[in-house]
């Protein structure tokens, strides 16, 4: 995956390190081309061999985390991967777009964390983008409060002016603690979105995390958003 520059991105993400009384608040917004670099080929390649089957076979997808507990079919289809029965069953995913979001993380993590053996079950396909501008806001507002208000309208500019929201699949990483690269003592909340424009053959992936003030990490990328803070002075 191929980071794209983006100097309207870059400024929000700089505005996205934000000191309050009782959190900091990290945060990164990075475009990605689908198009695939050599090394993304290779381990295309060997995530295909390991995998088996076609690359637009469909695997199953967890239920998105904002819609749990207004219904328990909310995100999913009717149908099963296979296609051979009815019933409520939860989103599905290529394996050639899972394939994407996986490389992405590791593109954007690199080279603290390895997401290679990443599983659908980790992944959640969001109902609408209302419903993740909705999570985004609420948790950046219950802790930035003004600070986050007055960048939200420049925010969501930015991000639907590089991938034109409303032509996007919405996708989020939620994985258990032990995988979670944000899984750390001191991690008050912390949401990871890709929004993809399979027209555009990009994905915006955004990153976030509330830590506690008193907490500060030792190493990976932690540590590299810690400075970055710091140098800004919180803003």
């Amino acid at each position: 995956m191929k980071l794209l520059e983006n100097t309207h991105l870059e400024a929000i993400n700089s505005a996205l390190s934000i000191k309050t009384g009782d959190s900091k608040i990290i945060g990164r917004i990075e475009s990605y081309s689908c198009k695939m670099t050599a090394n993304d080929k290779q381990m295309y390649k060997r995530y295909n061999a390991e995998q088996g089957g076609t690359p637009h076979d469909l695997q199953a997808l967890s239920p998105p985390q904002t819609s749990l507990g207004t219904s328990p079919a909310q995100g999913c289809l009717s149908r099963s991967v296979s296609g051979d029965e009815e019933g409520p069953l939860c989103d599905t995913i290529s394996k050639k777009t899972l394939f994407y979001l996986i490389a992405t993380l590791n593109s954007t993590f690199n080279p603290d964390y390895d997401f290679s053996d990443a599983k659908s079950h980790e992944f959640s396909k969001e109902p609408s983008l209302q419903w993740v501008m909705n999570a985004v806001d609420g948790n950046l507002n219950a802790t930035a409060g003004d600070h986050y208000r007055s960048l939200r309208s420049a925010l969501w500019a930015a991000v639907d002016k590089e991938i034109s929201l409303h032509g996007c699949d919405i996708y989020s990483y939620n994985p258990d603690f032990a995988s979670d690269p944000f899984g750390e003592d001191g991690c008050l909340w912390s949401f990871n979105y890709f929004f993809y424009n399979k027209k555009l053959k990009r994905i915006v992936f955004f990153t976030c995390r509330a830590i506690n003030p008193l907490y500060v990490p030792d190493s990976g990328v932690g540590s590299d958003f810690a400075m970055d803070e710091d140098d800004e002075d919180g803003y």
